[in-house]
């Protein structure tokens, strides 16, 4: 029997899109192939996505709240009531009447179905076009920001995707007459590709902005400096102001994901002062000294 997508992600039917984000991040985060080494941690992390996938986009989760994993197969404005009586083959029957709403995994011929439930009266109708179907691509940050090509592998078929230079998570892509096969010489469907951007060791996505821990010493934030960042296409020098604290955010205008049609996202790079864990003999009287001269009170009332 087919997995329930609504168990897969750990919410309830009713969940909303917000749960159904959350519950895909955390588990996205335990299970991806880079993080969790367990042999069966790239199955379960593929299932999830194919369930994040169906059910964050609104139209392709009505459609399976109403047909189940057939939804892909099932022709638009098909009644569910009628597809679930083909399904059983009994009339007034259907999956969800023996208890289990996705019914049998067994294959479905769709010209027969029709045919079943029409009279044969789908062959005199004429050509019938492809259904459009979706599955889901996985990117680094580096392959989302430079795009380029990539061959994916579905099923039988292999194909090779355009990706755009600087698509974001979430973002569909079409791909014109690769979905599914029309009967009688009609056109075939789309296939759309559903990006997810795989969890990063450096680098936190916002849409097109990125974010990136900045590591500084107490003097390079004290005093100010200018340090070279790596970033997704190549290095940027950023000036650190002085008096800069943990916590600081510091932008590079336009240097975050790119956009094909309007501005750039930024880089964020977010300050965190970092002391020695051990010191020289000559770091300590140095530290010593200032600590003995200033008047400086990181608990004062004032910065609070």
């Amino acid at each position: 029997m087919a997995q329930d997508f609504y168990t897969v992600l750990g919410v309830s039917r009713t969940a909303d899109q917000a749960e159904i984000q959350r519950a895909y991040r955390k588990l996205a985060r335990q299970y991806h192939p880079d993080i969790n080494k367990d042999p069966g941690a790239e199955d379960r992390f593929k299932e999830i996505s194919e369930a994040y996938d169906v059910l964050s986009e609104p139209e392709t989760r009505r459609r399976y709240d109403a047909f189940g994993p057939d939804f892909r197969q099932v022709p638009d404005g098909m009644d569910p009531e009628t597809w679930a009586r083909a399904r059983s083959g009994a009339p007034g029957g259907g999956p969800y009447a023996s208890g289990n709403p996705f019914g049998s995994a067994e294959d479905i011929d769709l010209e027969d179905l029709l045919g079943g439930i029409f009279g044969g009266r789908a062959r005199r109708h004429g050509p019938m076009p492809g259904a459009d179907q979706e599955a889901s691509i996985e990117l680094t940050v580096e392959d989302a920001h430079r795009g380029g090509k990539r061959s994916i592998t579905l099923g039988p078929r292999t194909i090779d995707v355009d990706i755009p230079a600087g698509v974001t998570d979430g973002q569909r892509i079409r791909l014109a007459g690769q979905g599914g096969r029309g009967t009688d010489g009609a056109p075939p469907g789309d296939l759309y590709l559903i990006v997810h951007l795989a969890p990063h060791r450096r680098y936190r996505v916002d849409g097109r902005d990125l974010t990136v821990d900045l590591p500084l010493s107490p003097w390079e934030a004290a005093l100010g400096t200018t340090v070279t960042l790596e970033i997704p296409g190549g290095e940027a020098k950023l000036k650190v102001p002085p008096g800069t604290s943990t916590g600081r955010r510091l932008r590079l205008r336009g240097r975050g994901l790119p956009h094909p049609r309007g501005a750039a996202g930024d880089l964020y790079a977010k300050a965190c002062v970092v002391v020695p864990s051990e010191l020289t003999d000559e770091e300590r009287e140095q530290f010593e000294r200032l600590a003995a001269v200033s008047a400086f009170d990181p608990r004062s009332s004032d910065r609070r």
